[in-house]
């Protein structure tokens, strides 16, 4: 198989869609809150349960991309997120919604297997451009979900938001089963050895521990950035109404573009210098966070910036960690990426439910010290990586 430029662009928009469902609850957390009576310390838990449950998507199912037929998986993982996006849409309770969350980003992993699909079609000299562009698909989901869900929620119902999502995953399923080809992984493993092979992979392959473990820290700030950030604009310094917070959001965006940017720069042999800067862009953003006098204009201006340059830095991180974990193994990349996500993705959420906590009891001040302290503790890390030596490879099984 070789990956066309329409097949690139399905994946892309696929992703998009698919990985949006972890992220439409990030910007509404006030109005759920407030319809299912979650106390203000809790509220981070609207994010924190979808992220567990991707986090376990990624360590019990999308190893199985490297066991089942590709397309068939994703089509199954999809089927079961529409389920759990209508019980979201109907929940008129905590406990119902939090499950129903817990259950949109176990099946949301079907958006890490088919990167792995992508980066299998690609050939070595490409693969970083074709993951990059995949990505920004990716990004785009994430960074648009937001701001869309606002937008909706603003005119019409938060409950609008998840069955819309819910048709759309129905159409997107429908396109993906006609025009995806069939991947069969050549691997005679069972399932109880295909996890157990897992710890293995951790223990031998030094360049996953660390591109998982940098990511988790940048991950952390991201969620902590975001899952707080519209609490602040809507608070009395900012007073901004849910059109504004979608506005906010949209500034997002612009980090996409750093995904394909990453992967070129990563098939030139700059993911290390390159990784550095991206670091430091994620901790100068929280720096950014407190110019300027709190609800003034200059503020807001200089919050946007933050916005912008802490989602750049995080999605060319991500790229680069991509890109070098696949270029690792075929036979092992599910489980490689896997592995990735899963830890990165339990930073976010230690990052969401921290910056629930961190703004509740000490407002944005100690909140967005917590957000610095991510990226500068992957820098801390990142800074022995030479000393580490070039054991970067994989030990197979």
């Amino acid at each position: 198989m070789v990956v066309s430029t329409w097949i690139t662009l399905l994946l892309a928009t696929a992703c998009g869609l698919i990985v949006a469902n972890l992220y439409y609850a990030q910007p509404l957390i006030g109005p759920i809150s407030e319809a299912l009576g979650l106390s203000p310390a809790a509220a981070g838990l609207v994010v924190t349960m979808t992220q567990i449950g991707y986090g376990a998507g990624l360590l019990l199912l999308v190893p199985l991309g490297d066991l089942l037929e590709n397309r068939r998986l994703v089509l199954c993982l999809m089927g079961f997120v529409v389920l759990a996006l209508a019980g979201a849409a109907l929940s008129t309770q905590a406990l119902p919604f939090l499950l129903s969350m817990l259950l949109i980003g176990l099946g949301s992993v079907a958006v890490q297997v088919l990167v792995p699909y992508a980066a299998h079609m690609a050939p070595e000299a490409i693969r970083g451009r074709v993951v990059g562009n995949v990505m920004s698909g990716l990004l785009l989901g994430i960074m648009l979900a937001r701001p869309v869900a606002s937008f909706i929620t603003a005119f019409s119902s938060w409950h609008v938001v998840f069955w819309l999502s819910a048709g759309l995953m129905l159409l997107l399923a429908a396109v993906l089963s006609r025009a995806l080809p069939k991947r069969m992984p050549v691997t005679t493993l069972r399932y109880g050895q295909l996890l157990a092979s897992m710890g293995h992979l951790v223990l031998t392959t030094p360049i996953l521990r660390r591109r998982a473990l940098y990511q988790a820290c940048l991950f952390g700030a991201f969620s902590l950035f975001w899952t707080t950030t519209p609490l602040l604009l809507a608070g009395p310094q900012f007073a901004l109404s849910q059109v504004g917070i979608a506005l906010f959001a949209l500034a997002g965006v612009a980090g996409a573009i750093a995904a394909p940017i990453a992967g070129r720069l990563a098939d030139r042999g700059w993911s290390r210098p390159a990784t550095g800067l991206a670091m430091l862009a994620v901790a100068i953003a929280f720096l950014l966070t407190h110019v300027g006098h709190a609800g003034s204009d200059l503020a807001l201006g200089f919050l946007v910036a933050a916005a912008i340059l802490l989602d750049f830095g995080v999605a060319a991180n991500l790229t680069f960690g991509q890109r070098a974990i696949f270029s690792l193994s075929a036979e092992h990349r599910s489980r490689l990426n896997g592995l990735y996500m899963a830890t990165f993705f339990m930073g976010g959420a230690l990052g969401s439910a921290l910056g629930g906590w961190a703004y509740a009891y000490g407002g944005w001040t100690l909140t967005s010290w917590i957000g610095f302290a991510f990226p500068v503790a992957a820098l801390l890390y990142f800074s022995s990586e030479q000393k580490e030596g070039k054991n970067m490879t994989l030990v197979k099984n």
